[in-house]
């Protein structure tokens, strides 16, 4: 069995270097994410102009979360819907079944 090993990168967040060891497959996800929170972070700074950037990174992290959250009420609706679709084709096939 072959063992994936971590990779070391480094992300720049807030004027701070963070170094992270993670997989190959999960670099280019890292990155986005790093990516992400410095555009919320450039957003609420043109939005609002003060100076605190630690208060746009918390700021930006909550939004983010919030926005995950959403989707993911969103993704699990949608699940139960096709769940609920599914039963109900397969009453329509059961009863055309059983009446031939």
């Amino acid at each position: 069995m072959e063992q994936t090993s971590e990779k070391d990168i480094k992300v720049i967040i807030a004027d701070r270097t963070y170094k992270l060891k993670v997989l190959p497959q999960d670099e280019n996800r890292v990155v986005q994410a790093a990516k992400v929170i410095k555009h919320r972070m450039r957003e609420l700074q043109d939005a609002y102009g003060a100076k605190d950037k630690y208060d746009y990174l918390a700021m930006a992290a909550l939004l983010i979360c919030v926005e995950l959250l959403e989707k993911q009420e969103h993704s699990e609706q949608e699940i139960l819907d096709v769940g609920n679709k599914l039963s109900e084709l397969d009453e329509i096939l059961t009863d055309f079944m059983t009446k031939e």
